[in-house]
Order: C-alpha cells, then structure tokens, then sequence
C-alpha cells in the first residue's frame, strides 16, 4: 500500500477504493499551486498502487471544485503563477494531470457534489463515470476568466456531447444544472444530494470486486479515442491558454473578479 500524504487533498484506500477528495472548502476548492502539483502526482501514484481497485473523486463541502483560484491569479500576477511560475511548465504541468488521470488502468468514477467549473469540470469530466448531486452545476468557465479552454476542455466536451453543444458552452463559460448535464450526456446519472456518496460507493464497490482485467481491458480500449483526440487538440489547446494568459483581458478578468465588478475585455488587440 502507497502512502498517500497531501496537504490540500484527502486520501482515504478502504477495500480496495481509494477515495480522492478536493480539500480547499474555504475556496470552493480552488486550485492553487499546491494543489495542482499534488493532482499530477496522486493519479500517478494511485495508478502503480497494487491495492487499488477503484477510485472516487469527490469535493469537500459544498462545491467540487471552481477551478483555477482566480484570487491567487490576481495577487501574483495572472495564470502563469498558478502553475509553478514559468511559461513552460504551465502546458507540462496541464499535460500531466490529464496524462496521469487518463494512463490509470482503475475506473475512476467522479461524485459531482457541488460546482466543477473550468479547470474542475475537466477533471470531473476526465473520470469514467460521472454521477452528480441533483445541487451541482458544471460548466468550463477559462473564457470568462480571458483564457483559451485549452487545458483539456477543448478535448473531452465535443466527445461528450458532440462539437455543436461543446462550442456554444466553451465560448460562452455557461454553467448548466446537473439535470441538463445529464440530458446533454455530460454526465452518466444524477442523484439526490444526500444519496450521492452511497450511488457512488455502491458503483465504485462493485467495479473494485468484478472482474478486474476485463474492466481495465475495456476502459483502456474506450479511451484509445480520447487519447486521439487528446493528441491532437491538446499541446495546441494548452499553447493557446498560455498564450492567453499573458493577455491584457486574463489580467483584467482577474482584477475585476477579486473587485466584484463586471470586466471589461480588449479583445484580440
């Protein structure tokens, strides 16, 4: 058994599932440096650990996760400083976790207990199988923010749900309920609130008990399409963000989030 030790997330391996949850309840779950760091390494880990049959990823409190921590953009300097503070490493760094989320042979199943919003819904949507609290919402927020959804949304959306629907919710930044998500297929199931971790539990129990080779073989040939798509959009979804993020509209949807006031966007200039 691996030692699963982070300080923004909370591990816990019980019968073979390892629970994965989001700890920044201050903040809605936020991800900070600290965070995203610890996100790339807990898939891999979790990937080569021999114990581990299947895995959940949830939130604590009341929200998934909301994303990138906007007010920590704001206070050093844009999104470039939330992903270790150099120009290369924010597409390595992205790259990673998407890799790492997708390389695991264990079902990865998400309990959506509250918001995923940007970066958060891609995590959300990366896992195998989405069930929902009826309270969530999803949507991928980066142009709000004056980014490119370049850090995997740009990927798993239009496979979700088809280009036409992921073109007008990743250009918008709309947030949709949960009922939506799952008429649009966004999401396998949605559940009541108070329901949700036992569904959950139950599906993740079941998948940790059956036939393990046979459920890791189909999972991994589903996702040779994902991974197709991912080599193609990816490495230029995540140059375009970063590209975005040294722009004059990211700096400016920072200030105005922190300032609570509508922001005023340049545009292409």
């Amino acid at each position: 058994m691996a030692d699963y030790d982070y300080e923004t997330l909370l591990t816990d391996l019980s019968d073979g599932i390892l629970t994965i949850t989001l700890n920044r309840p201050e903040r809605l779950n936020a991800i900070n440096e600290v965070m995203h760091g610890e996100l790339e390494n807990v898939f891999n880990q979790a990937g080569r650990d021999g114990d581990v049959r299947a895995i959940v990823v949830t939130g604590s409190g009341r929200g998934f996760c909301s994303g990138g921590d906007i007010q920590a953009m704001d206070e050093r300097g844009g999104a470039i400083a939330l992903q270790h503070g150099r120009l290369g490493a924010v597409s390595q760094s992205g790259r990673r976790m998407i890799h790492n989320i997708l390389w695991i042979e264990q079902p990865i199943i998400c309990a959506l207990n509250g918001v995923a919003a940007g970066l958060g819904a891609t995590i959300a949507l990366f896992c195998d199988i989405i069930y929902a609290s009826d309270q969530a919402r999803i949507g991928d927020t980066h142009v709000r923010a004056g980014l490119v959804a370049g850090d995997g949304g740009a990927v798993i959306w239009p496979l979700l749900i088809g280009v036409a629907k992921a073109k007008e919710l990743l250009m918008t930044g709309d947030i949709i309920d949960a009922q939506e998500a799952e008429r649009i297929g966004l999401v396998n199931k949605v559940v009541p609130h108070d329901q949700l971790m036992e569904t959950v539990m139950e599906l993740a129990t079941r998948l940790a008990n059956g036939p393990g080779l046979a459920i890791r073989g189909t999972k991994h040939a589903i996702n040779k399409r994902v991974w197709n798509d991912l080599n193609l959009a990816l490495d230029m979804g995540l140059s375009l963000e970063e590209r975005s993020s040294r722009h004059e509209d990211h700096k400016e949807a920072a200030r105005s989030f922190v300032e609570k006031r509508t922001p005023q966007y340049k545009g292409t200039i």
